[in-house]
């Protein structure tokens, strides 16, 4: 394969700062608004004014990604070698395998960018390893692979160390920031089947000892209003928020107490005194509720791995099943009482 062919297109020039457009794109995404519509053509960039010894970045083409390491790129001259991963992010990208080995290979070839460096080396994202293989691409195209840092915002300290890592920049944190980051894209993903769910429990809210009342909808349905907005908040926001401070390794552990925490906290503020079995049907409903949203978070952390989420899944989701079923059982019992 000749890698140092003339591109049949010239790379695309590119700038560190965020255009209006470019922020209200971000906050969309981060929304789960058009997320998997979120991309830009595969190729090669120009950031700056690039030259012959000029570094090269790797990146997928979701778009977030790319915005994100040509910002933190400021006052720098570097090339971007986008590849084709089909609007999905470097991490998920490599453990789909769209973002490795063969893609890095042909976007070297497709771009000819061996015709505008004289170096033969690559800054692959350290979330990216998993999909590449470094002897491969060097034995096919040349180019030596270097895994940069996890988080682009140390690009610059890594270079100013010599192309070295630290162990802050070569883990994965998942700290308080990450968390909150991923909580509006959460809410809006599981909007529909809280929507489902309002409309399930104020219809239920209807049922009483004579029959079934539309009245009775709008006296107690706010109650179940309030408590699935509670355990639908804990287990997509506060959960992911107080991580580090809940009991239990897995998310779906640690979302079940949030939801029983909070609407025991519920039942203390707006129903005390209240009928029993009401009152144990919602503590089971919400802690299954927050358990199953704050669980969704678990492929998106490092506190377990492939196997720990479907250990996971096989003790949780059947829980969560069997909280929801007694807890819709004890509700309708107590309204029959």
């Amino acid at each position: 394969m000749d890698f140092t062919k003339l591109s049949l297109v010239s790379p695309t020039l590119t700038s560190s700062t965020w255009s209006r457009a470019d922020r209200w794109g971000a906050v969309r995404v981060r929304s789960s608004i058009g997320r998997n519509h979120y991309q830009l053509a595969p190729g090669l960039y120009k950031l700056g004014k690039p030259g012959s010894d000029s570094d090269v970045f790797v990146s997928a083409n979701y778009k977030l990604s790319f915005d994100i390491l040509r910002r933190e790129l400021k006052g720098l001259d570097a090339w971007i070698l986008v590849l084709q991963t089909y609007g999905v992010n470097v991490w998920c990208a490599a453990g789909k395998g769209t973002f490795g080995t063969d893609e890095i290979i042909r976007q070297i070839k497709d771009t000819g960018l061996g015709s505008y460096v004289s170096h033969k080396r690559l800054i692959v994202p350290q979330l990216g390893a998993p999909g590449v293989s470094a002897h491969k691409v060097k034995k096919s195209s040349g180019f030596s692979v270097k895994f940069g840092p996890v988080r682009a915002e140390d690009i610059k300290d890594y270079i100013a160390a010599g192309y070295k890592k630290d162990e802050l920049t070569r883990s994965v944190q998942f700290n308080f920031k990450d968390r909150i980051l991923l909580a509006p894209v959460e809410v809006m993903n599981s909007l529909k089947y809280l929507i489902l769910a309002l409309i399930f429990f104020g219809l239920l809210s209807g049922i009483h000892r004579g029959g079934y009342s539309f009245p009775l909808i709008l006296e107690e349905g706010p109650i179940a209003i309030i408590f699935l907005l509670t355990a639908y908040l804990t287990g997509a926001v506060f959960t992911p928020a107080l991580l580090p401070w809940l009991p239990f390794r897995h998310f779906g552990g640690k979302g079940l107490i949030a939801g029983f925490l909070t609407s025991g906290l519920m039942i203390l503020l707006i129903a005390p005194g209240s009928q029993a079995f009401g009152m144990i049907a919602w503590l089971l409903i919400s802690g299954a509720v927050s358990s199953f949203l704050a669980m969704n978070f678990t492929g998106a952390s490092t506190y377990t791995g492939l196997s720990g989420v479907r250990k996971e899944m096989r003790f949780f989701v059947p829980l969560q099943i069997a909280l929801t079923v007694i807890g819709i059982t004890l509700l309708i019992i107590s309204k029959l009482n």
